[in-house]
């Protein structure tokens, strides 16, 4: 038996490590652009691990510079702040869910995955005139609760993967059927753990149905960042159907088929400068 039911993801969750203070504190004032960069770089400096992951990530060859990044100061210095507060981020994430033996899921694939929606989410958001910070957080963010099924119920999700291949269906949907619960589910349920804003909430859990009343707007710009993600051919797993965008949220955002184009196009360039290594 493969179903898993939300109180059981809740003690689940209860067991991963938090995230650092830093972080949070990050997620929390997305909008302040008055960081005091000093302070901000030794709270990262104060925790080990997440520093030497953030410096790997600045010195990888999609941030990479003329000069190899040492410390959390001169890689503000050197890539600014929005850029560095995106790799804390990442780093601490990646940090959280270390890869185990889940056959059929590639750990790297799913972080270009969300990489490539946080970057379809913050063009989305700049042609929108909304916060381009918020967009690409809630991009990388949007699919967290697969990490948590993969590392607390691998066996399991192993099921849910063998069931989309046999069915040609989504992974949402094989999700649904094998585990009696899905991602996004199992996603809001740890932003609810890490105290991440409703907005951030309401983008993680309805990434998949942003038509549902009361989800707010971010919802729906992930919604078609995902599916902008899936149609240049980046997907968290080699999913045997594209994931279809909802016709109302797309009319919603009021773009055309050459903005689509467009959208694509600078989505797909800008991750051409990560190569697998990166991550």
């Amino acid at each position: 038996m493969n179903i898993i039911s939300l109180q059981q993801v809740t003690e689940k969750v209860k067991d991963l490590p938090s995230l650092p203070a830093i972080v949070m504190e990050l997620l929390n004032d997305i909008d302040n652009e008055e960081l005091d960069i000093h302070l901000l770089a030794q709270k990262v400096t104060n925790d080990l691990a997440l520093t030497a992951t953030t410096l790997r990530y600045a010195n990888s060859a999609y941030y990479s510079t003329m000069i190899k990044v040492t410390t959390i100061q001169q890689a503000i210095s050197l890539m600014g702040l929005a850029t560095v507060k995106k790799i804390i981020m990442m780093a601490a994430l990646s940090g959280c869910f270390p890869e185990n033996n889940c056959k059929g899921f590639d750990h790297k694939a799913f972080w270009r995955h969300s990489i490539a929606v946080a970057i379809a989410a913050r063009l989305l958001a700049k042609r929108l005139n909304l916060n381009v910070d918020a967009a690409y957080t809630a991009g990388l963010l949007h699919d967290l609760g697969a990490l948590v099924l993969v590392t607390q119920y691998p066996r399991q999700y192993e099921a849910s993967i063998a069931y989309r291949h046999q069915h040609q269906i989504s992974q949402f949907e094989a999700e649904r059927q094998v585990l009696g619960i899905d991602h996004a589910a199992v996603g809001l349920s740890l932003a609810n753990l890490w105290n991440f804003s409703e907005v951030m909430k309401n983008a993680i859990a309805g990434h998949h149905q942003p038509d549902t009343p009361g989800l707010g707007f971010l919802a729906t710009v992930i919604h078609v960042a995902d599916g902008i993600a899936h149609a240049i051919g980046v997907s968290s797993t080699p999913d045997s159907q594209v994931t279809e965008v909802s016709g109302q949220s797309w009319e919603s955002l009021d773009l055309d088929q050459t903005v689509l184009q467009e959208l694509m196009q600078e989505t797909a360039a800008e991750l051409a400068q990560i190569s697998r290594e990166d991550l």
